[in-house]
């Protein structure tokens, strides 16, 4: 990232100020944070550390876990024996944990600095009346390639992901909703179709990648594009400006067909132990301030228009975190898909992930078993004859 002159003391005094007293001291003890990989500032490159300056600020003490994809995030919420205090899932997967009562409403009067997201973030399809999200950044969804081996010729459609010359140097995203967008983009479905037939097909095109796919990744995606070992991946444009900042060959396409535009938002899980600390967070992130510094070093789009005046003006200007309306219109938000659907697209991305792949477990199984009985009864034979033999030896004599 950016090298920034911002030490961590002026950091976390600055911080301190944002926080008027009494709320600092309404929530104690420790909140469990449970957020995507490699999103949030953590204190590298001279930028704040978010979690020690509120740490400094509150007095509330901060367990930071990751995960890899919402839902990764959702089995761990759906299974239980783990407790979270915030976490910040998509879009499409707030609107599924708010239908199986899996959130909690937040209390706005601890989250005063909820007045600054811009009104454009608000009232979404996903959380209507504003009661169980506040957004946290929001983004678009595109193609990485790298320019050094990739024909700029070849680049402009998700076609580039199925093109054979770039064999097992393609990567592909490691999760359903994300893989299967891509796939009905291509297709010209919508990203939130609910058709059978639809699916199927988008599931036979990703089947049909298949063979070009070096790997299906996460958060993987960062070294193997940055060290060179893959050439093409499709990901989410703040990961993108991060990545760049480690490969100068890197670049990003905002494919023809259409894209996937999204907001991460910050939630309060049924889970929860310490609610008023989790708000007190949740104010945290949202002071312009904070939310400046810390969307400046991801790379991430801020849903806050104040948050710009404290970020680089190069990341405010950039074309990729904040693209024209007229690229902005070619992307589509997911939704949330009922569980009959969802059910199906996990069975068809399962198909997808096991195509071509044979199970020789029982196959070995089967000969070791074939195996030993022939030892066995070759052995048995060898045993027997020579009992025979002993035996007529016995009668001559």
């Amino acid at each position: 990232m950016k090298k920034r002159v911002f030490s961590l003391v002026l950091a976390l005094l600055l911080c301190a100020a944002l926080i008027p007293a009494p709320e600092a001291h309404a929530a104690s003890g420790t909140i469990n944070v449970y957020n995507w990989g490699q999103y949030i500032s953590d204190g590298s490159d001279g930028y704040i550390d978010i979690n020690a300056a509120f740490e400094e600020a509150t007095g509330i003490h901060v367990n930071y876990m990751t995960f890899d994809s919402n839902e990764t995030m959702y089995t761990k919420l759906k299974t239980g024996g783990s407790s979270y205090d915030v976490i910040i899932p998509s879009d499409y997967m707030i609107g599924r944990l708010i239908d199986e009562g899996l959130l909690l409403p937040l209390n706005y009067d601890n989250i005063p600095n909820y007045r600054y997201i811009d009104e454009a973030y608000k009232n979404t399809a996903y959380d209507p009346d504003n009661l169980y999200s506040v957004p946290y950044t929001w983004g678009t969804v595109g193609i990485i390639y790298n320019s050094a081996y990739v024909d700029e010729e070849d680049v402009g459609s998700w076609d580039l992901l199925w093109n054979s010359k770039y064999a097992g140097k393609i990567l592909m995203f490691d999760n359903p909703r994300d893989a299967f967008a891509i796939a009905e983009s291509m297709l010209g479905y919508s990203l939130n179709t609910r058709d059978e037939d639809e699916l199927r097909a988008a599931a036979y095109k990703l089947i049909e990648q298949k063979p070009l796919v070096q790997a299906y990744v996460m958060d993987q995606i960062y070294d193997k594009m940055e060290r060179g070992e893959a050439w093409i991946a499709p990901y989410y444009a703040g990961d993108y400006l991060m990545m760049a900042e480690e490969n100068e060959d890197l670049r990003f396409c905002f494919p023809e067909e259409g894209f996937n535009f999204f907001i991460d938002a910050l939630c309060i899980p049924t889970c929860a132990t310490n609610k008023e600390g989790a708000e007190a967070y949740i104010n945290f992130l949202c002071s312009p301030e904070v939310n400046g510094e810390n969307l400046d070093y991801l790379g991430y789009s801020t849903p806050e228009s104040a948050a710009k005046e404290y970020m680089d003006p190069e990341t405010a200007a950039s074309d990729i975190a904040y693209p024209s309306e007229e690229t902005l219109s070619r992307g589509e938000a997911f939704l949330y898909l009922d569980q009959e659907t969802t059910h199906l697209m996990d069975s068809l991305w399962l198909e997808v992930k096991t195509e071509g792949e044979t199970d020789y477990t029982p196959i070995i199984g089967i000969s070791a078993t074939v195996l030993l009985a022939a030892a066995y009864l070759t052995a048995r034979g060898v045993r027997d004859r020579r009992r025979r033999a002993n035996r007529c030896k016995k009668w001559r004599a």
